[in-house]
């Protein structure tokens, strides 16, 4: 009996609970590691002390580096950063740029900070998390050190299943 009674809200074009399974792409350990990794590395040469931390789509965190001088506060800098990116979909700069109307009031809120040196994690057009940077001299500087790791591993990010 309750076959035929799905059916009929099939046929009047009722969806049948169609949100109670959602499936979604988010980056995995291996790859946020790396990407963390290669961010420090690539700001080590340049002469800088930073930490790189990487958060899923979500903003739950699943890496987080920091090179041995860096200061305490640049790893929750750097995942605030990301967290940033994560909730405006956008470079954490890009944004501080759009909406320097609200930058402080963003920046009370916990988990947040408005600066630039981070940048989302795209794979296959979908935003599967983001990083962030913090240490060296200047946002501009922590960006093009996560730049440099996300090109460094871009096939991966292309080829992502």
């Amino acid at each position: 009996m309750k076959k035929w009674w799905w059916m009929a809200l099939a046929l009047l074009g009722i969806p049948a609970m169609a949100t109670d399974v959602v499936t979604s792409k988010t980056i995995g350990l291996g790859l946020a590691n790396d990407l963390a990794e290669a961010s420090v590395e690539v700001c080590r040469q340049d002469g800088y002390q930073v930490s790189a931390v990487v958060v899923d789509r979500h903003g739950i965190l699943r890496t987080a580096m920091r090179d041995d001088l860096a200061a305490k506060y640049t790893l929750q800098i750097a995942q605030e950063k990301a967290n940033m990116t994560i909730m405006s979909g956008l470079k954490s700069g890009q944004f501080r740029q759009m909406r320097e109307d609200i930058r402080q009031e963003l920046n009370h809120i916990d988990g947040l900070i408005v600066m630039v040196g981070a940048l989302p994690i795209v794979a296959g057009g979908t935003t599967i998390g983001a990083i962030g940077v913090s240490g060296a001299p200047g946002g501009e500087k922590d960006e093009r050190c996560a730049q440099a790791a996300l090109d460094q591993f871009q096939d991966r990010l292309d080829f992502a299943m």
